[in-house]
């Protein structure tokens, strides 16, 4: 599987934490998950929250780009 929101990520030069949550704990996990469906409320991923005021579903290479800028 390719990460491009990694790749990508990396390739800014921004710094980013990725989190596994399918490998976490179950109470880590119920966490995880309450918090993205606060930007998400699908619940998807992956889900790109940027300086906790905005959030991108999925890759969207010029949506993140974009994002990054402001």
């Amino acid at each position: 599987m390719v990460c491009q929101d990694k790749d990508l990520l990396r390739e800014l030069g921004v710094d980013f934490d990725y989190m596994y949550v399918d490998l976490l704990e179950d109470h880590e996990q119920d966490t995880v998950l309450n918090e993205i469906e606060r930007w998400n409320p699908k619940g998807s991923f992956p889900t790109l929250v940027i300086r906790e005021k905005k959030s991108i579903v999925g890759f969207r290479e010029e949506e993140i780009r974009e994002a990054l800028k402001e």
